[in-house]
């Protein structure tokens, strides 16, 4: 598993996530030295979009984003995923399948993954995240069903 973090101003490197993540880990490992030095460069408006996953919800993990002064976007507990996160995952994937045969190994693997994640254009970023105020939109207009996001 890969974690990375994407905003109209920077993306962070991909981070290896190597067996199971925690709240602790993910606290310790992306929280405090990805997520938040990238949120301050970003400025004060800057908004952390996780989603509901187990760690990324942990006591331990919603203390320390209080304490850190991080704005973070409520999700309710049965929402669709809309994070655009998701689209940039699936270009990372048909970037990697289509430019390179497959991996002899995981570190190959790994190098080719941060190799295309660069490469995303910076335009196609730009245009994942302008998008979440009309993804929200389309999903409240269908009470949370499907939308063509």
């Amino acid at each position: 598993m890969v974690w990375g973090g994407i905003s109209t101003r920077l993306r962070t490197p991909l981070y290896h996530v190597v067996g199971n993540l925690t709240g602790v880990r993910y606290q310790n490992e992306i929280l405090q030295p990805q997520v938040v030095p990238a949120l301050q460069a970003i400025g004060p408006r800057a908004i952390l979009q996780d989603d509901n996953a187990p760690p990324h919800r942990s006591a331990a993990v919603n203390t320390f984003i209080q304490q850190a002064r991080v704005n973070r976007m409520l999700w309710p507990a049965n929402s669709p995923d809309l994070n655009a996160i998701e689209h940039m995952w699936d270009e990372l994937c048909s970037r990697v399948q289509q430019l390179h045969p497959p991996p002899a190994n995981l570190v190959q693997l790994l190098q080719w993954l941060q190799q295309e994640w660069n490469g995303v254009p910076r335009a196609f970023i730009c245009n994942l995240i302008h998008s979440m105020r009309q993804r929200c939109v389309e999903c409240l207009a269908h009470n949370g069903g499907h939308t063509r996001y």
